[in-house]
């Protein structure tokens, strides 16, 4: 969990730029409800975001500093698609209250629904030397 609360605000970071950045095309005016284009933008920016981390090297900087890796359960590096997949299934994880995440206290593998659904496990890196 601190890893996520950690790469969650690096992300919210990216996300305040991301919106910097984009708030001159909306005449400087804040975003409205009605405006659909924002949160895919937002959407797109978290996935770029984390799909990125996951694909170079498995490792987000929250991952990286609790020495966590995401890899395919055969322990190979993550593609696009596997990003892709996890990122939508741990979506899916947070819409039902978090229950996807407390998945993992169940399952014999310790793998959350996002786990199952993209194939994919978290392993502890080795200690670095």
């Amino acid at each position: 969990m601190a890893a996520i609360v950690y790469d969650a605000l690096l992300l919210l970071a990216v996300l305040f730029l991301a919106t910097a950045l984009l708030l001159p095309f909306n005449s400087g005016q804040a975003f409205t409800s009605n405006q659909i284009f924002f949160p895919v933008y937002l959407l797109a920016i978290s996935f770029a975001f984390y799909g990125w981390f996951w694909t170079h090297g498995g490792q987000t900087l929250g991952l990286r500093a609790w020495k966590i890796k995401i890899l395919t359960v055969d322990q190979k590096p993550l593609s696009w698609r596997h990003a892709l997949l996890r990122f939508c299934a741990a979506l899916l994880s947070w819409t039902v209250v978090g229950c996807g995440f407390l998945w993992l206290m169940v399952d014999k593998n310790q793998r959350s629904w996002h786990d199952h659904l993209s194939k994919t496990a978290l392993f502890m890196s080795p200690p670095d030397k």
